[in-house]
Parts: structure tokens; sequence; C-alpha cells
């Protein structure tokens, strides 16, 4: 709604994983850096890890974007699967035909003649969960036997985890000693630093179009970079609130004050304070009328 406001062709800020708005901060290219390193080696599990809102899923999304022609892969989204479903998702990524009506001994040798299929082909398969961290005990168990799946000279199967830090927690467990020791490549997924928060602020709202001076001024950048800790996500939030505020109140800039407002809104970062949420949502619902009205207007 505050679009037209501050010239806008998309807003900025939304918490859809979107790549066109994927900035290269140190972070995010190291991970990309290791997972490719990693894949060129064809062997075992690679592991990254991060906390929520560090952008485990836009990175995803990336490399599922970019990984090279030459390879084949299963994406999961939503791994909180038993053993039985696991597999028949793996196999439906796969192209194995009727994979929900067959038998769960027959499922595993159609996916491991799939995967001997597109080895003679000269392709790599690439298994890639997000939120990893929710499989259950037995489909842990039921991904280490996947990678068992191998040639003389190679792995038939690599799998990718994306995951919170719980994962880690669960692998250090005795019973996974055995899939602990298959993973190869892993790395930490770090929040930003306040120069990268200011990079992340500016280059989003660039790619959304904007054009005009800068709207969140240095000093107020290290503000949000302070309160969020650097988590992309909740410098979405915020930063869309703080648009969001602004336009209720015919501003152009972000001020301290909208920050302080958003804070308070947001529950993640601060307890709510009821009359500065009271102000938010004031400024919501001007917004609201004011696009309303534009809206009917442009209609006639």
């Amino acid at each position: 709604m505050y679009l037209y406001h501050f010239g806008l062709k998309e807003l900025p800020f939304t918490l859809t994983p979107n790549t066109n708005f994927y900035l290269g901060l140190e972070p995010h290219n190291e991970a990309l850096a290791v997972l490719t390193t990693a894949l060129k080696t064809g062997e075992g599990f690679i592991k990254v890890v991060g906390e929520v809102g560090t952008g485990k899923t836009l990175l995803c999304r990336k490399l599922l974007n970019e990984i090279p022609e030459h390879f084949v892969t299963a994406y999961i989204p939503n791994p909180y699967l038993k053993p039985d479903e696991l597999r028949r998702a793996v196999a439906v990524e796969l192209g194995v035909k009727q994979a929900q009506r067959m038998s769960v001994q027959l499922l595993t040798q159609r996916i491991q003649q799939r995967l001997l299929e597109l080895h003679s082909q000269g392709h790599s398969v690439v298994l890639i969960l997000d939120e990893s961290q929710a499989l259950p005990a037995e489909s842990l168990e039921a991904l280490r036997l996947f990678t068992n799946l191998e040639t003389e000279t190679r792995k038939l199967l690599q799998v990718v985890l994306f995951a919170q830090p719980e994962l880690d927690h669960r692998l250090n467990e005795p019973a996974f000693r055995q899939l602990k020791q298959r993973i190869t490549f892993s790395y930490n997924l770090r929040t930003m630093d306040s120069d990268e928060v200011e990079s992340y602020i500016q280059h989003r709202m660039v790619v959304a179009g904007y054009k005009g001076a800068t709207l969140f001024n240095h000093r107020l950048c290290k503000k949000i970079a302070k309160v969020t800790k650097g988590t992309p996500r909740l410098v979405n939030i915020l930063c869309h609130k703080m648009l969001m505020l602004s336009y209720g109140q015919g501003q152009y800039q972000m001020t301290s004050k909208h920050l302080k407002i958003a804070c308070h809104d947001t529950e993640a970062i601060n307890q709510p304070d009821y009359k500065l949420t009271l102000i938010f949502s004031l400024c919501v619902m001007i917004s609201v009328v004011i696009f309303m009205a534009y809206y009917y207007g442009a209609l006639k």
C-alpha cells in the first residue's frame, strides 16, 4: 500500500524468500562456496546450520537456481515425514512412476534403479532438505541408508541438510553417530553485522525500484542491526513496519521513533507497549484509508 508513496515497484521487505533480492554478503557467499565445493566431491552429507530467520531457505533456493546442469535435484521443503513418506517423496522428486502405490521394498529398488539410470546418463543426484531439524529419528536413519546406494567409485546420492541448531544437538546423540560421521562438509550461517545490515536494507530498496534519497540513514541502520541482532527476517519485519508508519503519517524519512514503535509492535524483539501498538494500528488504519481512497479514485 506504500508503493506509490515511495516510488516502489514491489514490496522490498516481504518474508517470502525471493532470490531476486539475494545479496552476496560474506556469510551467504561462504556457505554457497562450501556447498559448491562439497557437491563437486560427490561424497556424503553436507550440512548448513543457522538460527531462525538467518536466510537458510533463501540460500536453499539460490542453490537450486544455480546448481550446475548435470545435477538432478530432489527438493523436500518440509521433511517432517515418516521413513515411508520420505522415500515416496524422494521417489516422486526423482520421477519414479506410481511411487505412491508401491510396497516399501519395491520402492527402494525403483529408487536405486532410477539413481543408476541417472548416473549412467552422466548426472549427479542431490537430495536437498530444508528445515531438516524436524526429521523424525527413524527418517534420519532412513536418510543415512539412502547414502549406502553407490557404485564402486561414487555415491549415487548426496544429501544437503539445511537446519536450525537443534539438528546439531540431535546429531550429538549416540544413536546418530553413524550419520554424523558421514557429514563431510558443514557451515554455520551467522547473522549480519552492522555494515551488512545497512547494505542489506539499501540493496532491497534499490531492487524494489526505489530511486530517491536514502530513507534509512547510517545511524538508523546501526540501531536496526542492534535490536535485530543482524537477523534478516527481523530486519525485514521492522523495515516493512517503519515504511508503513512513515506512509501513514505522510512522511518520507524513517526515524528512530518509527523504529521504536515498530519494535514494540514486534513480539520477537520486545514486550508490547500497548500505547505504541495503538499508534502503529492507527497508522495502519490511516494507510488503508488512504490506499482505498486512491484505489477507488483511480477506478473512477
